[in-house]
């Protein structure tokens, strides 16, 4: 069965992209990073080599195995060889890639899943996308390439940090949100619109999600705020879109999902 979320980002308007290698690494361990405009899409393709997609900025979603991944810089997806896959996103972003030959993938996961970024690895994701490797590659970056891979093996995984729903309820409701994150309507008030109860959709969203609905609302809610702040908007008018009554509340709820505030968060990209 097709996930409903997935059909209805697919009926947006997309700009294609192109995944840069074909058939053959030009070095054991690569890394890649590309700027996304709003609505674009990787087709889904697969390769013989491992990649860790992250985000530099922005949001970047993977569609893997029938799963939607949509995760923001904290997190980043990795993906072993010959893993079918599509990569989207809904806002302009800047994504890296760190592709990773089949023979050094024995450390790393052998099923798709999201990864925990430690500020570690972003700082490196950083540098190396201030500083592209050469090709060839010199003895200092095949080392620094290394070290990643290796930190990477060592990374927590976590779930999707919005994940969805194939249960027709609850994604009809999920998707009502993410066209609308500022909907201040209760859930007993989502759940009468849905034609359901209150009980019922706290049910699903704990089977489904794996968490409360209240905290899917508030990740959704930060995802929202994160593209808005790339967009220059200031943090009042984004608590006022996102259905907040007063700055410092929405600062509240920002804080305690990311541990930052919204113009820490700006600040550092």
């Amino acid at each position: 069965m097709s996930n409903p979320a997935i059909t209805a980002i697919a009926a947006v308007p997309r700009h294609t992209l192109r995944a840069p290698f074909s058939s053959a690494l030009p070095a054991a361990i690569c890394f890649r990073s590309a700027q996304m405009p709003p609505a674009a899409i990787y087709p889904s393709h697969s390769h013989p080599w491992g990649e860790f997609v992250h985000a530099l900025s922005g949001v970047v979603e993977v569609l893997v195995d029938g799963r939607h991944y949509l995760v923001p810089p904290q997190y980043g997806i990795w993906l072993p060889p010959h893993v079918p896959h599509t990569g989207q996103n809904r806002q302009a972003a800047w994504h890296s890639s760190l592709y990773v030959s089949e023979s050094l993938c024995a450390p790393l996961p052998d099923e798709p899943c999201a990864l925990a970024v430690t500020p570690f690895v972003r700082a490196m994701h950083e540098h190396l996308h201030q500083h592209p490797p050469s090709l060839p590659q010199e003895a200092n970056e095949e080392r620094l390439l290394q070290v990643l891979v290796d930190q990477l093996s060592r990374a927590s995984r976590v779930g999707s940090y919005l994940p969805t729903s194939g249960d027709p309820l609850l994604a009809r409701l999920l998707r009502m949100l993410e066209s609308a994150p500022g909907d201040t309507r209760t859930l007993a008030e989502l759940a009468q619109a849905c034609n359901s109860t209150e009980r019922t959709i706290t049910r699903r969203c704990q089977d489904e999600l794996g968490m409360s609905f209240a905290q899917w609302r508030q990740r959704l809610r930060v995802l929202a705020a994160m593209a808005m702040l790339e967009q220059g908007k200031t943090v009042e008018t984004i608590a006022f879109d996102l259905g907040y009554a007063s700055a410092s509340a929405f600062i509240a709820m920002f804080r305690r999902v990311t541990g930052s505030t919204p113009d820490a968060c700006r600040r550092h990209g």
